[in-house]
């Protein structure tokens, strides 16, 4: 527990102490560095490709991705596949449904299942985090002691694994693609709430807040207006990052039969776990959603990474 929290406290406090010498902006100096950094380019290119896919998907997808294009002889025994051919480009899976259809379609919900998880921590995560953070900061004793019980939950739920959380909840909530998105958001919670917190403790020592509590602005003022948007860089760069653990997450949880009910709809998790059974005489079938899956996330880890570095000057190389 101490490693994952001491990790989230080091970043809110690199970031909210980052400083631009320049004269320019945080944020417009970020931007131009982000151009600058190849990282972010190659993270920024594979998401862009990964997002016009499943937008438009269902528009360019050859077949039907449900449909069996072939009831002959060769589907009696699921040991035989027909493979990479001119009329199917990735073959087709053991149910004679089209790979790359499957792949296209498969990427919308995957998709659709990472932003809405992160959405959900995101927003519970920094109302928790910034209520806890305030009150820290400027509520005194009794927003020290509101303080101090918020942090040991979320120290509580940072403690257990983030899949064996979300395993569980998914278990509780009964098998749905809505339960999988609310099993990954929940896992979130906590990194996002620690992590502004932190952000906006960092920041309540300030001097711009001392200045403001000196002419008599208000506390919720200073909290809302100056200290919250002050400290929510290193948020920001954490919802691009859980992305990629969202859709590793989403994935995992379809693969153990947590997700859609409905195994004939695509989702890249859905079809690694059908792959497995045919591993051994089709392995094609569980490397092409895997695939899909790690270069995914690998782009969202890069812009993360590569926007991290960007906001944060001691971390630039």
């Amino acid at each position: 527990m101490s490693t994952k929290t001491d990790k989230i406290d080091r970043l809110a406090e690199l970031t909210a102490t980052a400083e631009v010498s320049t004269g320019n902006s945080l944020w417009v100096e970020a931007w131009r560095r982000l151009r600058q950094s190849k990282m972010a380019i190659i993270g920024a290119s594979i998401i862009a490709v990964f997002v016009v896919l499943a937008v438009i998907g269902p528009w360019i997808a050859p077949y039907d991705p449900t449909a069996q294009l072939w009831r002959g002889e060769v589907f009696t025994n699921r040991n035989l596949f027909v493979g990479p051919r001119a009329e199917n480009w990735l073959g087709l899976d053991h149910l004679a449904r089209d790979e790359f259809s499957r792949l296209l379609i498969g990427a919308r919900q995957t998709l659709l299942v990472g932003i809405v998880a992160t959405l959900l921590g995101f927003s519970v995560g920094a109302l928790i985090g910034g209520t806890s953070g305030a009150a820290a900061t400027l509520g005194g004793r009794l927003g020290q002691r509101i303080d101090t019980v918020v942090m040991r939950v979320i120290d509580m739920m940072l403690a257990l694994p983030s899949l064996l959380l979300a395993v569980t909840i998914a278990a509780v909530l009964g098998q749905s693609l809505t339960t999988v998105m609310i099993a990954v958001g929940v896992v979130q919670i906590p990194i996002f709430a620690r992590l502004l917190r932190g952000a906006m403790l960092a920041q309540g020592g300030k001097d711009y807040v001392i200045a403001a509590q000196a002419l008599g602005v208000r506390n919720r003022r200073v909290a809302l207006g100056h200290v919250l948007p002050n400290s929510l860089s290193p948020v920001i760069v954490q919802a691009t990052l859980s992305l990629a653990t969202a859709i590793i997450e989403a994935a995992a949880l379809s693969y153990l039969g947590l997700g859609n009910p409905d195994a004939s709809e695509p989702e890249w998790g859905v079809m690694l776990a059908q792959a497995q059974e045919y591993f051994d005489s089709a392995p094609m079938l569980a490397v092409y959603p895997a695939l899909g899956i790690i270069i995914t996330a690998l782009g969202f880890t890069l812009l993360g990474e590569a926007l991290r570095e960007a906001l944060d000057p001691k971390l630039r190389s």
